[in-house]
């Protein structure tokens, strides 16, 4: 383990989680997946020091390990030891991204410490070393090819949005779930797919919250026949009693959203009524929507005071 007199860089990075996507599928034999960033955290630091590329992380972070493993082996950076350190509040195994937000907050952490700037494509082909992966790394809404990684880009800034999250118990293991062939299904529903993303593309184009709604509704309704929400009709009719521009899911976890204009007053009274009127409801997440992307939070210099984030 990296000892405090021999540290020769330290990072500390954020990463955004998400409330499952906004779409999620298959085009022209594709996959992708459109984020759904909001403002919870996961927070990495890496604290670097001489020795043999032994890396020291939490017994139950072996992702977030192997990708900083993967980051100094990427930068040829096998002569130093790294101490990992990881802070969250998301929840694991509901599809709000808690081991993307872990992974890309230590990719970017790692090569903080030693100076290097890394990229959000980057970050990404990284991360999807480790497993299949939400878009949250890359900034504003992203579309990301969340296996392969042959789609990486941003769409755009979100326009001011909140969306209540609602877990209903459960949990759906990410790697289990993506080592399922499911390509006859999503290749037939691709047209579904395609109006969604297009109504979401819209909607990011225009600032329409309702258009962004639309899309991320059809997406929800189409995956049910690639992994079946028992709730969401129940959550689609709260939803429109209650204002809400449209439903969004983790089209690989449990939790579903319902998604508003950014109006606390609407949220606030979504999730009382949830809480009396959805059954079997066990957390409720009232979050903005935020632009994704791993933020660098704090950096310290190495012993010659040399910054350790260069740009």
């Amino acid at each position: 383990m990296p000892q405090t007199a021999n540290i020769s860089g330290m990072a500390t990075a954020r990463a955004p989680g998400s409330c499952g996507e906004l779409a999620q599928g298959m085009l022209d034999g594709s996959y992708f997946l459109v984020s759904c960033p909001i403002d919870m955290y996961s927070t990495a630091t890496v604290a670097l020091s001489p020795g043999s590329g032994r890396v020291d992380a939490p017994a139950d972070a072996p992702k977030s390990r192997r990708a900083v493993e993967l980051t100094l082996a990427h930068f040829g950076q096998l002569d130093v030891d790294a101490l990992l350190s990881l802070s969250s509040h998301l929840p694991r195994g509901k599809g709000m991204a808690s081991s993307t937000a872990d992974v890309s907050a230590a990719i970017a952490a790692t090569a903080a410490a030693f100076g290097a700037d890394m990229p959000p494509t980057m970050i990404a082909k990284i991360a999807l070393q480790v497993e299949p992966s939400d878009g949250t790394m890359l900034p504003g809404i992203a579309m990301l090819d969340h296996k392969w990684g042959s789609i990486a880009k941003t769409l755009g800034a979100p326009p001011p949005m909140r969306v209540v999250a609602l877990d209903f118990g459960g949990d759906v293991d990410t790697l289990a779930f993506n080592g399922v062939n499911r390509d006859g299904a999503l290749k037939r529903l691709q047209p579904e797919f395609s109006e969604a993303l297009a109504l979401i593309e819209r909607g990011i184009s225009s600032g329409s919250a309702a258009d962004i709604g639309a899309g991320a509704t059809h997406s929800a309704v189409a995956n049910q026949q690639l992994l079946y929400k028992p709730q969401l009709d129940a959550v689609l009719r709260l939803a429109d009693e209650l204002g809400a521009v449209g439903v969004n899911a983790a089209h690989s976890g449990t939790v579903l959203g319902m998604l508003f204009e950014d109006a606390a007053a609407l949220a606030e009274n979504a999730v009382s009524r949830a809480w009396e009127s959805l059954f079997g409801i066990r957390r409720i997440y009232n979050r903005r929507i935020v632009g994704g992307g791993v933020t660098l939070v704090e950096k310290s210099e190495n012993p010659k005071g040399v910054s350790l984030w260069q740009r």
